[in-house]
């Protein structure tokens, strides 16, 4: 059973590409021919799976790591719940990293529930990595910890928000000195650290948002052996400049993700196909993100 930090670096090394593609998949992302018949919510998800399927297919020689948002497949019931699981089982099957991004929140029997259905094997949303809100403690991180050791998964812990709100809190001072991200920055090294694999990583990770390049920055001297799930490229603003600080002095260490970059690149680009310019706009995202942190390697 490989670790779940081993199997995300060795993913991104076989094409040398951090980026995660984000499969935030809306009705209004749709190119023409995965457009659906109708705008029932069963067609209007047919519609998104035939999609995601493609983009998988189409891009597993660039990208090798996906996160998939739960809410854009939650507000369609019970038919958008049919294509989130499908999307998770096809992108493990064909070979991806896969980070289902869920936010989840709770504690005792419930925080078990909610990492069962994501982290075991048999779960009806089994996937690589989740994403967990902190908030409740180390009770809500316990479970999902638990069988992140048991069974090589992962999971990501909320730090530092791309969203500009997230000052309101995370950025409010402690009676120690310390800001909230801090604390829960170091509450998450607290929890990873008896499980760090081959790559010198947890299997406890932090979301740590590209929209703030000083504090990324720092949070990375500050988690040596945190892998970070990094959101706000692109769309949101950030380049690869922003962001370079996220990544160790070996370029290692943090995964980027982009969805509306991504799976809106064709009406940005309607001289090519959808897959071309989705392709050509992950190439472009990879060379920016790689080059940059070259740049700052070579200024360390």
């Amino acid at each position: 059973m490989q670790h779940a930090a081993d199997r995300l670096a060795a993913a991104i090394a076989a094409v040398q590409n951090p980026t995660a593609m984000g499969l935030d998949t809306q009705r209004s992302h749709l190119p023409a021919e995965f457009a659906p018949k109708d705008e029932s919510p069963a067609e209007i998800c047919r519609g998104i799976l035939r999609y995601n399927t493609a983009l998988l297919e189409g891009m597993r020689d660039l990208i090798r790591v996906i996160k998939v948002q739960v809410a854009y497949y939650e507000m369609y019931g019970t038919d958008g719940m049919q294509a989130f699981a499908e999307t998770l089982h096809l992108a493990r099957e064909m070979g991806y990293v896969v980070i289902a991004d869920c936010k989840r929140n709770d504690i005792g029997a419930t925080a078990s529930a909610y990492a069962k259905a994501y982290l075991s094997p048999d779960g009806g949303f089994s996937c690589d990595f989740v994403t967990v809100n902190p908030y409740l403690g180390s009770d809500g991180i316990r479970p999902f910890a638990e069988l992140a050791a048991e069974y090589g998964r992962g999971l990501y812990v909320l730090v530092k928000t791309s969203n500009p709100s997230g000052v309101e809190l995370q950025d409010q001072l402690l009676a120690d000195g310390r800001k909230v991200y801090e604390l829960m920055a170091d509450l998450v090294s607290q929890w990873g650290d008896s499980l760090v694999g081959e790559s010198g990583y947890s299997a406890v990770g932090a979301v740590v948002g590209a929209t703030w390049p000083a504090e990324s920055t720092a949070l990375r001297a500050r988690m040596p052996r945190i892998p970070f799930l990094v959101p706000g490229y692109g769309a949101q603003g950030a380049t690869g400049k922003d962001l370079a600080g996220c990544f160790d002095a070996a370029g290692n260490g943090a995964v980027v993700n982009a969805s509306r970059s991504l799976l809106c690149a064709h009406q940005k680009r309607p001289e090519l196909s959808w897959l071309e310019a989705t392709r050509a706009e992950a190439i472009r995202m990879r060379d920016d993100i790689t080059g940059a942190v070259r740049q700052r390697e070579a200024v360390r």
